[in-house]
């Protein structure tokens, strides 16, 4: 870690209820919550647009979210975010298949075509070639514009983050048992 944590009753009165639940939820404190948390707004706004980008109602379903959320982990070698995210994904799933087989998915046939475009799109705007026309194209086959906006600010967003966390050095905290090393794109 390159920064110091505080104590969790040094943290503003608002982000401590969000501490609660992380404990009643992982079992411990996430670690990026109290990064976020040494600039209480920083933090309100970043949980705030987590909440919108993870709710029940988004177009982009649990299972395709998550692995969109590993795999852009994985490339911005945030190792608590592929813990995590990991985690979920295995969840989600009900196996842990497509997190084994995901640094490797253009290889491995557990992808259907419509994984495989996001997953392409993901590595796009997550690389510094950007994304193209015939990738955007692809994905118009699975998602109109609303949910095309959603899935983008998805990837963004856990760009963001594991970005935010690789920087600080932020290490994994035990939530995925399987040793799911982040891997960059070759």
């Amino acid at each position: 870690m390159r920064i110091t944590l505080k104590p969790d009753n040094q943290y503003a009165w608002f982000i401590r209820p969000f501490f609660w639940l992380q404990q009643r939820n992982y079992g411990q404190v996430l670690i990026p919550g109290k990064c976020w948390g040494r600039s209480p707004r920083l933090f309100a706004a970043v949980a705030t647009l987590y909440g919108v980008i993870n709710r029940r109602r988004s177009p982009i379903d649990p299972v395709l979210r998550s692995l969109v959320t590993v795999r852009v982990s994985q490339l911005n070698w945030c190792r608590f975010c592929v813990d995590i995210n990991a985690m979920t994904l295995i969840k989600r799933a009900g196996s842990s298949d497509k997190v084994e087989a995901l640094s490797n998915w253009r290889d491995a046939p557990l992808f259907d075509e419509r994984e495989r475009a996001v997953l392409e799109y993901a590595e796009a705007m997550t690389g510094l070639d950007g994304v193209s026309d015939e990738q955007a194209a692809r994905l118009k086959t699975w998602f109109d514009d609303d949910a095309m906006v959603e899935l983008t600010g998805l990837i963004a967003f856990q760009n963001m983050s594991a970005k935010f966390n690789a920087a600080l050095d932020v290490p994994p905290q035990g939530f995925c048992q399987l040793p799911v090393q982040p891997t960059r794109k070759e």
